[in-house]
């Protein structure tokens, strides 16, 4: 099993659509490294989901329920996987409290910030958990 994080506009699509719908297929990752991981994600994998835009901020855990499938015919590259929500963080992980924590200061979310789908290892996800249990 894998961890990851999958990036979204709330606006667009936010943790609350997806606990309202059940699950919904991920779709609409055009960066061709974010595609690359997105291809790799198996059935069974974690994933963080981080609300972008105003919010910037780790707000759930999804799983993963259906892998990697071409997302339209007219985009041969494209590819998307279905998720379903596991449960909201106790408290939503702000990107400001990310870059100043040391231990998540070289993760692609902090490196790479417009990456949409990258690879989350156990310790930066153990991290996140540590930090949504924590007071602000």
């Amino acid at each position: 099993m894998a961890l990851w994080l999958f990036k979204e506009e709330p606006g667009n699509y936010s943790f609350a659509d997806l606990q309202r719908d059940g699950r919904t297929l991920w779709t609409g990752v055009s960066n061709a490294l974010a595609r690359q991981h997105l291809r790799r994600v198996q059935v069974g994998d974690r994933v963080l989901f981080y609300h972008t835009g105003k919010e910037k901020a780790v707000v759930g855990e999804m799983r993963v329920v259906g892998g990697p499938r071409p997302e339209s015919d007219e985009d041969e590259k494209s590819v998307a996987v279905e998720v379903e929500p596991v449960r909201a963080l106790e408290r939503a992980v702000g990107l400001a409290e990310i870059k100043d924590d040391p231990l998540l200061a070289d993760w692609e979310l902090v490196r790479l910030p417009r990456l949409s789908v990258m690879p989350v290892t156990e310790a930066q996800w153990k991290r996140i958990e540590e930090l949504s249990r924590a007071a602000s």
